[in-house]
């Protein structure tokens, strides 16, 4: 489980971006935040996986403090965050290697990871002959060969294109019903945080802090995009952020 106590953060120059912040988030579970531009999405992900430390309160995974460099949460980023100069076999490879895995074992289980995603056969290739939702592709590959017991998202798919967007959604949900790794993900649209989303969370305010949170009951539910429920869903909590923000 991973769990966020009462989480408080400021910045250097002393402005405070997050005020008693609290989640939980048990083995297959989902949860997506939402909130307005510079409301502290970012740093909380952060705090998560060890990146940054809170001022205030504490990260626990399975009961003990989450530290920098564990690898027991992987975050994926926005910019896809891949080595130029390594092939897409190496950079899925990458977080194996920094951790000791062998060349033999890590190249295996890298390239089951690319079998995962769909690119097979791209092994070789740089980062600059992909597509943008490829290299994401491998960005997602690289997280789940680490084995993570928690993920953690920021804004991933927000730079696609609106078909491919959905696509990685998709392989996102369907990866996580084969591994149920439990994750949160961090983004600005609303459609996106009630299709990824088992549980879905507001930040608002100044300092930010929870202000509202909504159960998803259909959320993993065959065609549940397409559902009468999945769009009033979203209606909901359109109308809840249209009164915070």
């Amino acid at each position: 489980m991973l769990e966020a106590r009462r989480l408080g953060k400021r910045f250097s120059g002393g402005r405070e971006i997050l005020r008693d912040v609290s989640l939980r988030l048990g083995q297959g579970e989902s949860l997506a935040v939402l909130g307005p531009s510079g409301c502290g999405k970012t740093t909380l992900l952060y705090m998560l996986c060890g990146l940054s430390r809170p001022d205030v309160g504490e990260v626990l995974l399975d009961g003990k403090p989450v530290r920098k460099g564990t690898g027991d949460a992987a975050i994926i980023l926005q910019d896809f965050g891949l080595l130029p100069w390594k092939s897409v076999l190496d950079n899925v490879a990458l977080g194996l290697k920094i951790a000791g895995i062998g060349r033999a074992e890590r190249n295996e289980r890298a390239r089951a990871g690319l079998v995962e995603v769909g690119l097979t056969g791209r092994e070789r290739d740089w980062p600059a002959c992909l597509s943008g939702g490829e290299q994401q592709r491998v960005a997602i590959a690289r997280a789940f060969v680490m084995s993570p017991r928690a993920l953690l998202l920021d804004e991933p798919f927000s730079s696609l294109d609106a078909i491919t967007r959905e696509k990685l959604q998709a392989t996102l949900l369907a990866m996580w019903r084969r591994r149920g790794v439990p994750y949160v993900l961090v983004t600005h649209s609303v459609e996106e945080a009630v299709y990824l989303g088992g549980r879905i969370l507001l930040l608002a305010g100044d300092p930010a802090g929870v202000a509202d949170s909504f159960d998803n009951p259909g959320f993993g539910s065959e065609g549940y995009r397409n559902s009468e429920e999945y769009y009033g869903l979203v209606r909901q909590v359109r109308a809840a952020m249209e009164e915070l923000f």
